[in-house]
């Protein structure tokens, strides 16, 4: 195996256990078996989720075998990953309805003729009670605190119910059955995807490597990209939404979705910066990888419109035709900016007003904001805009 191969396969990745092991394993000559699961629980991916189908893919194009585990039947334990109280488990229907939907989105990014898509109910439906028991028996409760999401919620006197320990034994035994040579994950699944490794080595397996990547930021740079903060791009988004999302994206989290999610080389993403450094619009970058995604996703023509349409609606004053007409209140006569955005439901909060003036990505009448004590009278209209892609016409009452 190439440096420039290995190189590839650590593009991106936060931790590769162990890297000596998964030499051993390339020099085999065999393709490997490749395994990263998904718990049914949302049926719509977004680009955060393609972090690890990027990965898997660049390991298909190396000539390695991805195994795309639908984990139906953990699916109905729910993942504690993270949570600080006990998961709602989802029904058969609701799993399998959210199952289907993941099978038509990853081949958007997975080569097909090299994916194994498998569901771990087809073992564990087989499981008897006794072979439950012996699973369980592989780990003490002790070893299951140490995981932090569970350490976390014991010190706090917060539940934890007995089937949640059940779920990082039945991935890690996921790996077992699926003979699995290397498994990718989140940062967050470390304890699970080490399950993996323990169980293999309990059945006298050889123990898969484990590769874990990133959680990817959203489109506020804070938090992990997520449906039910706002933050998201949908990989079923219209091209003029996903574009205008990603135009959106501040100019230093550019870089780290060019790294996690763009298929150019780290060689050209590293003359992009050094052209940015000597002055090139970051823009200019932002719009190449807006035009991926929207080609990747949909195709090359949406892309080109996509585009055309962002230049002719805020490159060159075009303000979209269905802007709302919104009214804020002016208590004492004067509503400073930061209020008025909130009020007009602009933004969520004071505070998020106040950093994206920081940011410099509030307009009044076509003028960037830079003062966040600026203060509006009563009786002023003006056309507001927040990022790229929110308008609103304010009048102040």
């Amino acid at each position: 195996m190439s440096q420039e191969s290995l190189d590839l396969i650590k593009r991106g990745c936060d931790e590769l256990l162990l890297e000596e092991e998964l030499k051993k394993k390339l020099a085999l000559g065999r393709p490997l078996r490749v395994k990263a699961g998904f718990d049914p629980t949302a049926p719509d991916l977004h680009l955060g989720h393609t972090v690890l189908l990027n990965k898997m893919r660049q390991l298909q194009e190396l000539g390695h075998h991805a195994l795309f585990l639908i984990g139906d039947f953990t699916g109905m334990i729910g993942d504690p990953t993270g949570k600080n109280a006990t998961r709602p488990p989802l029904s058969r229907e609701q799993v399998l309805a959210n199952a289907e939907s993941y099978r038509e989105q990853v081949f958007k990014v997975l080569d097909p003729a090299k994916t194994e898509i498998v569901f771990n109910s087809t073992w564990m439906d087989k499981f008897s009670a006794v072979d439950l028991i012996r699973l369980a028996a592989t780990h003490t409760v002790a070893q299951m605190l140490e995981r932090d999401d569970f350490s976390k919620r014991y010190k706090g006197n917060q539940p934890i119910a007995i089937h949640e320990f059940i779920y990082p034994l039945v991935q890690g035994y996921d790996s077992v059955a699926l003979k699995a040579d290397l498994e990718l994950g989140g940062t967050d699944q470390k304890f699970n995807l080490l399950m993996g490794r323990e169980l293999q080595k309990h059945h006298g397996q050889p123990q898969q490597c484990v590769l874990t990547m990133p959680l990817l930021e959203g489109l506020d740079g804070i938090n992990k990209m997520s449906k039910s903060l706002g933050n998201y791009v949908g990989i079923t988004d219209t091209p003029t939404e996903m574009f205008g999302k990603l135009m959106s994206v501040s100019d230093v989290l550019m870089w780290r979705y060019l790294e996690l999610l763009s298929s150019e080389s780290m060689e050209t993403i590293s003359k992009w910066r050094e052209e940015v450094a000597g002055g090139r619009n970051p823009r200019d970058i932002k719009v190449l990888l807006a035009q991926e995604m929207v080609a990747r996703f949909h195709t090359h023509q949406a892309a080109v419109d996509a585009l055309a349409e962002f230049e002719a609606r805020f490159q060159k004053g075009v303000l979209p035709e269905d802007m709302p007409e919104l009214n804020v209140a002016a208590t004492e006569g004067v509503i400073g900016v930061a209020q008025m955005l909130k009020q007009s439901g602009l933004v969520e909060s004071t505070s998020e007003a106040l950093r994206m003036i920081q940011q410099g990505a509030v307009k009044l009448d076509g003028e960037r904001v830079s003062d966040k004590n600026l203060q509006l009278a009563a009786g002023a209209v003006v056309v507001a805009q927040v990022g790229k892609r929110k308008f609103g016409r304010v009048t102040v009452q």
